[in-house]
């Protein structure tokens, strides 16, 4: 029991480390490869946790090993567009122009159906309406409409806009947040006017409290 704890430790915690040093990808933009790695080192992991006829060195060899190459690919890729097309694969055009080049959906392994049902998760029903789309190494599918189907933008219409930057977090869960009060260079006691006007009485009744780049304080009290 003690044993198979003590393993169990070790696996994660490996497992933990290799998990920060390869990167921070979501799930919807691992590629195939990046998939298969993931299971091969889970699986490795949990089969070092319960089998006791493995030696851990082994295990752990094996996880780092596992580990080590993936960050070895992604850095000589970082270098070579050539290694990162080998590894990765490169993006296919599926619509050029609305029409649909039957030779990459070919090379793509995709049909109609699922093009179609890629289109639709984009708002997209007509394919006529598309200049281009192209499916990207993790079978999601990037879409260019034609500029008459485009929404239209403050910037076509040639209108002024206020240019807005990230909010910030004066209180959160109760709390102050001081170095987010320093940078902007406001006082406790100003907050605590603020939060006096929405109903707070104190900055523990404030659940969370943030400023935009408008100057309006946004507050949810608990």
């Amino acid at each position: 029991m003690v044993l198979i704890l003590l393993r169990s430790i070790a696996a994660f915690l490996l497992l933990f480390l290799m998990a920060r040093l390869m990167g921070k990808k979501q799930i919807s933009q691992l590629t195939f490869f990046d998939y298969c790695v993931g299971i091969t080192i889970g699986s490795i992991a949990a089969t070092m946790s319960v089998d006791q006829n493995l030696k851990a060195l082994n295990c752990l060899m094996s996880l780092f090993v596992w580990g080590l190459f993936p960050i070895l690919l992604s850095y000589l890729g970082m270098k070579s567009n050539a290694f990162s097309n080998l590894t990765d694969g490169k993006p296919t055009i599926l619509i050029e122009n609305g029409e649909i080049l039957d030779k990459n959906m070919r090379k793509s392994l995709m049909n109609l159906n699922e093009l179609m049902l890629l289109l639709r998760e984009k708002n997209v029903f007509k394919i006529s309406e598309v200049e281009m789309a192209v499916l990207e190494t993790n079978r999601k599918l990037s879409i260019l409409l034609k500029t008459d189907k485009q929404p239209v933008t403050a910037s076509m219409l040639n209108i002024p806009v206020i240019r807005e930057h990230g909010p910030n977090i004066l209180i959160m869960d109760g709390k102050v947040m001081k170095r987010s009060m320093e940078k902007l260079g406001f006082t406790v006691e100003w907050l605590q006017e603020e939060i006096k006007k929405q109903g707070a009485q104190h900055v523990s009744d404030v659940f969370l409290a943030q400023l935009d780049s408008t100057g309006q304080l946004y507050i949810d009290l608990y």
